[in-house]
């Protein structure tokens, strides 16, 4: 349909890939590949709705704000496991984060070509295209609408994608996870040695208690092993993405441009 459009149009443009690289990589894509002093990203499924551009852009064009985004007041049509969950996670993020993301903004919106290259000029491998918007900073003005069903097809977002998608804006915009493996693994390491001085005591006093216990003594093993996965585990989130980023690798291949 694109190849079609192109045709019959030389002014339509499109980016193939080699393969699927993710919504961030598509979206950093189009933005690299445009050029207008003004530009909008926008899906394609008409979830969002174009009727808002001419508003847009004549908000932009008084010069007051460097970004006109759009933000669903309520999610309609979705399940309400997905709207809580996703209510949980904008909480979360925002307490744990000093780059504040607003609740319900979508990727759809206009902004200056200014705007445009402090995104671009983010080239981190992993990507999460809320938190580098609200990074960069820039004037915005968020335009509120209710929810619109897609006109055609299905969303490929899974309960268990966006849990990953959420983990990735969690770990790419906080170190909260990493400080808060540092306090468990202090408190595990104090109960440890307080646990240890009280089973001195014990014995030093009463020896023959020495041999009772051990249900207990295995529940704390397992309770201090239990925590030290967790903190390595929080740990090697961290040192992944450092992986993969000094690889550098592109954040996208194209396979066919017109």
């Amino acid at each position: 349909m694109l190849r079609k459009l192109h045709t019959n149009n030389k002014e339509v443009h499109y980016i193939s890939f080699s393969r699927n690289f993710g919504k961030d990589a598509a979206l950093y894509a189009g933005l690299q590949a445009s050029s207008g002093d003004y530009v909008v990203d926008m899906d394609a499924d008409l979830q969002d709705p174009p009727a808002l551009l001419p508003k847009m852009y004549a908000l932009l064009k008084t010069g007051k704000y460097d970004c006109i985004g759009t933000r669903r007041i309520d999610r309609k049509g979705e399940s309400k496991v997905k709207s809580f969950l996703s209510n949980l996670f904008y909480k979360f993020i925002n307490k744990i984060s000093n780059t504040q993301i607003v609740p319900g903004v979508r990727d759809y919106r206009m902004m200056t070509r200014q705007m445009v290259n402090a995104f671009l000029s983010m080239k981190e491998y992993s990507r999460f295209s809320k938190g580098i918007f609200s990074w960069v900073g820039f004037r915005t003005k968020y335009l509120d609408y209710h929810n619109v069903q897609r006109v055609a097809g299905e969303s490929d977002w899974t309960t268990w994608k966006l849990f990953k998608y959420a983990l990735r804006g969690i770990v790419n915009f906080s170190q909260a996870p990493l400080n808060i493996a540092v306090w468990i693994g202090s408190c595990s390491f104090i109960l440890a040695i307080i646990g240890l001085i009280a089973v001195i005591i014990r014995h030093i006093i009463k020896p023959s208690a020495a041999v009772l216990g051990w249900s207990s003594l295995v529940c704390i093993i397992l309770l201090i092993g239990g925590l030290q996965l967790l903190c390595i585990g929080i740990i090697g989130r961290y040192v992944g993405k450092i992986f993969i980023q000094v690889k550098n690798r592109p954040i996208y291949i194209i396979r066919e441009k017109k």
